[in-house]
């Protein structure tokens, strides 16, 4: 995938694709950090398993045509990413395109979050979106991230699915 750079103020956005994987591990684990933080009470796997199972997902759904990640960086410094996915539409239930993104990552540093950096990315993601003519994005975020969920309510977002879960790891710990 070919690059390109966006500049707003002083963070660089980049857009790449498989070239930027290996680049996103920090920020990967300290969102799995994060999530561990804002719903505890699960077993989660250890931060080297969690990557190592990302990075296949990520691998794997960048093949996908049209995907891209778009990474921000302060000082050639990492301070977070967005991967989104393009998939086949229609949807089977929803109105859809012919294709659908999919915000599978948003990560921003823990220093860098409430500075905006989220809401770049998903403005250039929002922009990538258009120029690609594709009008539908899901997000998911955790069902205690309320955080997330104002950010993306803001920008128009509705909830849509909620998922429950019954993990075998927690049941063994009760």
């Amino acid at each position: 995938m070919s690059q390109a750079s966006y500049i707003h103020g002083d963070i660089t956005l980049r857009r790449g694709g498989a070239e930027f994987v290996d680049l996103l591990k920090p920020l990967w684990l300290a969102l799995h950090e994060h999530h561990q933080s804002v719903q505890p009470g699960f077993a989660y796997f250890s931060d080297e398993r969690s990557w190592e199972l990302r990075r296949s997902c990520y691998r794997r759904w960048i093949q996908e045509e049209g995907s891209f990640i778009l990474v921000a960086e302060r000082h050639c410094r990492p301070i977070g990413y967005a991967f989104v996915e393009i998939k086949p539409g229609p949807d089977d239930t929803w109105v859809t395109g012919s294709r659908v993104a999919e915000l599978q990552t948003l990560s921003v540093a823990p220093a860098e979050r409430g500075n905006g950096v989220g809401t770049l990315l998903l403005d250039k993601v929002d922009d990538e979106l258009q120029r690609l003519s594709i009008g539908d994005l899901l997000i998911g975020t955790l069902a205690a991230n309320s955080g997330a969920q104002r950010l993306y309510e803001r920008r128009g977002l509705r909830p849509i699915l909620m998922y429950y879960g019954r993990f075998s790891a927690n049941m063994e710990t009760d």
